[in-house]
């Protein structure tokens, strides 16, 4: 598939979606055609690429986006709120990844 369907569908321009492929196109996990029946081709088998292994390709990315934080917000509750969630979240990307970690027991069949 092209970048133009794919964006399309992500609803993002198709350069974003070129710039992400090509992390995972450097990562082995994608490859791209050129030409009439080119496009986009998963290379990896994605019955072992875990979400650590995308994240890593993809420059690490924040797991959770949530909300506008503002250097100097308007409302006085903002800090203490974003502060409470952000151990919160902290927490919950941690679990997640080790979750979904290639060594964890309910990928091994344990």
């Amino acid at each position: 598939m092209t970048s133009e369907p794919i964006a399309q569908c992500l609803g993002t321009p198709p350069v974003v979606v070129r710039r992400t492929m090509g992390f995972l196109r450097e990562a082995g996990i994608v490859s791209s055609v050129r030409g009439h029946a080119g496009g986009w081709h998963i290379t990896a088998d994605l019955t072992v690429v875990t979400l650590p292994q995308l994240r890593e390709a993809l420059g690490e990315p924040a797991i959770f986006a949530t909300g506008n934080r503002t250097e100097t917000p308007s409302c006085l509750m903002e800090p203490s709120v974003n502060a409470a969630l952000e151990g919160a979240f902290a927490g919950a990307e941690a679990l997640l990844l080790d979750r979904f970690a290639p060594c964890h027991p309910c990928r091994s069949g344990g």
